[in-house]
């Protein structure tokens, strides 16, 4: 057993940082408390059966209204907590210990500088991937009730990250850039802002482009009842084909429909003036493009590859502006 003991660097690096430590682990039993609570809470009022057979949850049922708002917060504090890891590995851990030189006694101890950043940076992971298996746990609980309900769908932010791959690469891309800007920065409370707005573009964009990783599926019907993906998929975009299999803009006909005198107060009017249009141009079905929910692993690991390649160049970029400074 004291093979696997921290020692060195790291020891003093957990030493240093145990109250924080202390609080992290708290804060995870405090959470399970609260989440194991309401789901027992919730547990007291049975579901109802409605015509079809369909369990539905009952209208008296305070527990799971609770629970829902506590999983509402608790997606968004999963999906901000690379964000406070970036700035503590920014600010605290790195940059502190340039802005007050505590940083020369430890290369004053026979250590040279790349394994003391080496060490801080296996140390900080370590308890930063714990912390966030620990966490997702306690997500888990409350997520298996509330799951596939609205804003609780597979492809919604929170759910997506946190019962997925994703949620760890972006900690570890935090802890990576953290450790670059604290090096480049040397003021905690700047390494710490810059982290958190790195990372939070990288949350956003990579967010707002991980549905065009892979290609969307699409069936198409024709005109009338509304499209419907098969079971439970993420629909992407809607409209109509015309008789050549083009996609036509649906705004052609509504803005006529709109420039019509009469089309907001009569009846029906606007949707014959629609009609026409459609008929006109053409139009003789309709599309849906979709994700299947079969797509969520495969969108998990390319973002997730994609998150540890930029977390590996700012871990290399971190050690190459360590020894250009401190060789």
């Amino acid at each position: 057993m004291s093979t696997l003991a921290p020692k060195g660097i790291s020891w003093v690096t957990l030493r240093q940082y145990r109250r924080t430590l202390w609080l992290v682990g708290a804060g995870v039993i405090v959470a399970l408390a609260v989440m194991g609570g309401l789901r027992i809470w919730d547990a007291q009022t049975p579901d109802v059966y409605v015509e079809n057979r369909y369990l539905v949850v009952a209208e008296d049922n305070r527990g799971y209204s609770t629970l829902v708002w506590a999983m509402e917060y608790a997606s968004i504090g999963m999906v901000a907590l690379p964000l406070l890891v970036g700035a503590f590995v920014a600010g605290p851990l790195i940059a502190r210990e340039f802005e007050s030189g505590t940083y020369k006694l430890s290369l004053t101890q026979s250590v040279s500088p790349t394994a003391w950043l080496r060490a801080k940076l296996l140390t900080t992971t370590v308890a930063a991937v714990g912390t966030v298996l620990a966490l997702t746990a306690v997500y888990l609980v409350g997520e298996r009730r509330v799951s596939g309900t609205s804003q609780f769908s597979w492809a919604d932010r929170g759910p997506y990250e946190t019962t997925g791959t994703v949620l760890v690469s972006y900690v570890l891309l935090a802890v990576a850039v953290g450790a670059l800007l604290g090096l480049l920065i040397r003021r905690t409370l700047l390494a710490m802002a810059a982290t958190g707005l790195i990372t939070g573009v990288a949350l956003i964009v990579l967010g707002a482009y991980r549905w065009s990783f892979l290609p969307v599926k699409t069936i198409t019907g024709p005109l009338g009842p509304t499209l419907w993906a098969p079971g439970d998929s993420l629909r992407m975009e809607s409209g109509l084909l015309t008789s050549s299999g083009a996609r036509f803009d649906e705004l052609v006909c509504w803005e006529e429909a709109a420039r019509t005198p009469g089309a907001h107060s009569t009846e029906g009017l606007w949707g014959k003036v629609e009609a026409a249009c459609q008929a006109r141009n053409g139009v003789t079905a309709q599309y849906l493009d979709y994700h299947p929910q079969a797509h969520f692993w495969p969108t998990q690991l390319i973002e997730t590859g994609i998150v540890l390649a930029l977390a590996a160049l700012a871990v290399y970029a971190a050690f190459r502006v360590l020894r250009a400074r401190h060789p």
